[in-house]
């Protein structure tokens, strides 16, 4: 563990590697934070629709379906990888079947023989394609999942987001297994612990945090030793979330106030009880408005509107889904402060407009920029943006008491939020260097995307505002889909905060659309979805209504 070689100030107990701070943990360089939602529970399904349908106790039958298994596979003689093939995994069990070819006929014939196959699971599954293992499901054709078959699906996924025992049981699968095959191995407090799990309630909390922190410390040892390993199962997971993007709604706070809400019908059709997310919202305008201005707010509240629309009706990317919510943020985040500027005509000019020529601006550039590099710049701008949250959180810390003013810890505990760090174990990095690409100044990156001239004429004169850093875009113009389904992405937020050169206040707007499309465009948004979305644009002889080119 290295040591720290801060001392003193608000990154005190970091350690510096030039201009980036890390925690002592951080530092080690092999520790690493993983979604086992977005990666594993796909691969876990089954046995997760089997708990959701039937409750913590069918996992008795799930080990004496390994039981039986392994009895029935004995003749092969490799007990230790058919052991570790039997841990609920879709994937393991399509490669079973590779290895064995009269496994599969087995795996069903003891499935169907210990309950393990519904009607229900089965149909679940089968709305999935490309699953691992499809010979499980049997005869069923695939097919877009039913309402009944959403609801089990989301059941199963809520259930081990909010239950640590129902997870630890499914993660335990592996572990029972191993243990029937003879080739457990710990240490003999585990073994102690272990040996009357789950029946010992007394013990059963930690025996439930033995069991994940075993499962991913195992899992990370094979990642270790090969790999590759769990490929098919990351391709898995993808097809997974991308059709439940297709499936099923977003659903904001808005829509239901219930954060219970079940999922939504296919696309299709409306949601019962949802207002449609393409509404646009009905904002008077608080001052009045200079002659020819005065259909710019509404027309820019259409525009974001239509955006969101587009991205919501078109298949996302919910497995990588760092790009779409950086992309969309920030578009979300300059029309929000466009539509505020719009509603007071005495910012519609340079002096106290400059912030929204420069962000419009650094906008575009970001957007360009990162469109041509690796995918992974979308999670370095936002681990950038969080570690700047972590900072801000500690320089507040350091606050005298008699500046403390009311709501200061509010402020203090939403910065440590946003920050994403752990409540134990203090992994998040903060990079004090100028941006979020290593360094890299806003004018380098608009040199290589071929926009120095852009960033020379618009860019310098407009200088002072903000640099959309993610922390401030996650707080203020994003929002969490509250459809499960969707794996607890974000999505841009349709609420607005309440809060005259017509000339200067159209050639925003036409930016914001050029940045709208630009990004769809970026994101590879489906056109169908894209043309509907914006059918509603037309050529009008207008004078006031904004001629945006959608290059």
């Amino acid at each position: 563990m290295p040591k720290p070689n801060q001392h003193k100030g608000p990154m005190a107990g970091h350690v510096k590697d030039g201009r980036v701070y890390k925690p002592p943990l951080a530092a080690t360089s092999v520790f690493g934070i993983a979604n086992w939602i977005k990666d594993d529970f796909p691969d876990l399904l089954w046995p997760a629709l089997v708990v959701a349908e039937q409750g913590n106790a069918s996992v008795r039958q799930f080990v004496k379906w390994q039981k039986a298994m392994q009895k029935r596979l004995a003749h092969h003689r490799e007990d230790a990888w058919v052991a570790e093939a039997l841990d609920g995994r879709l994937s393991h069990l399509a490669a079973l079947a590779m290895k064995f070819p009269d496994a599969s006929g087995l795996v069903v014939g003891e499935a169907d023989r210990h309950g393990l196959r519904s009607e229900g699971v089965r149909s679940a599954l089968a709305s999935y394609p490309y699953m691992p293992a499809p010979w499980l499901v049997g005869d069923i054709e695939f097919e877009p999942p039913k309402r009944s078959d959403l609801e089990l699906i989301r059941a199963a996924l809520l259930s081990v987001l909010r239950d640590g025992h129902r997870e630890a049981l499914i993660k335990c699968l592996r572990t029972w297994s191993t243990v029937q095959a003879g080739t457990f191995s710990s240490d003999s407090l585990t073994i102690d612990l272990l040996k009357n799990y789950p029946g010992d309630v007394a013990n059963r909390a930690a025996a439930d945090t033995a069991v994940r922190a075993m499962w991913g410390a195992h899992k990370a040892w094979i990642q270790n030793d090969d790999p590759n390993h769990f490929d098919r199962a990351i391709k898995w997971a993808r097809v997974f979330w991308g059709a439940n993007s297709m499936t099923s709604r977003c659903i904001r706070k808005r829509d239901n106030e219930s954060s219970d809400n079940g999922p939504t019908e296919p696309a299709d059709g409306e949601p019962d009880g949802q207002a449609p997310s393409s509404g646009r919202s009905d904002h008077a305008e608080s001052t009045p408005m200079p002659e020819g201005g005065e259909n710019l707010r509404r027309f820019t509240m259409d525009v974001l509107s239509s955006f969101v629309e587009a991205l919501e009706t078109a298949p996302a990317h919910l497995y990588e889904n760092e790009r779409q919510e950086v992309v969309s943020g920030l578009v979300a985040r300059a029309g929000r402060d466009l539509i505020a500027v719009l509603g007071v005509p005495d910012l519609w000019c340079v002096e106290h407009g400059a912030h929204i020529g420069r962000m419009l601006v650094e906008t575009k550039i970001y957007l360009h920029w990162m469109a041509n590099q690796d995918p992974a710049i979308y999670k370095q701008f936002q681990e950038y943006g969080a570690g700047k949250a972590k900072l801000y959180a500690r320089m507040a810390e350091e606050l005298p008491d008699e500046a403390r003013t009311d709501g200061f810890r509010e402020s203090i505990d939403e910065l440590q939020r946003l920050s994403h760090n752990h409540d134990v174990f203090d992994h998040r990095t903060v990079d004090t260097r100028d941006t979020f690409a290593e360094g890299k100044s806003i004018r380098q990156m608009a040199d290589e995307a071929d926009l120095l001239d852009f960033y020379r004429q618009a860019y310098s004169l407009s200088s002072g505002v903000a640099h959309s850093e993610w922390w401030s875009v996650e707080t203020h113009a994003m929002e969490p889909c509250l459809n499960v389904l969707h794996g607890m992405h974000l999505i841009p937020s349709l609420s607005l905060d309440t809060g005259g050169n017509v000339e200067l206040a159209m050639a925003w707007v036409n930016q914001l659309y050029s940045l709208a499309r630009t990004a769809l465009r970026i994101l590879g948004t489906d056109e169908d979805a894209v043309t509907a979305a914006f059918a509603w644009i037309t050529d009008s002889d207008d004078p006031s209504a904004p001629k945006a080119d959608a290059g």
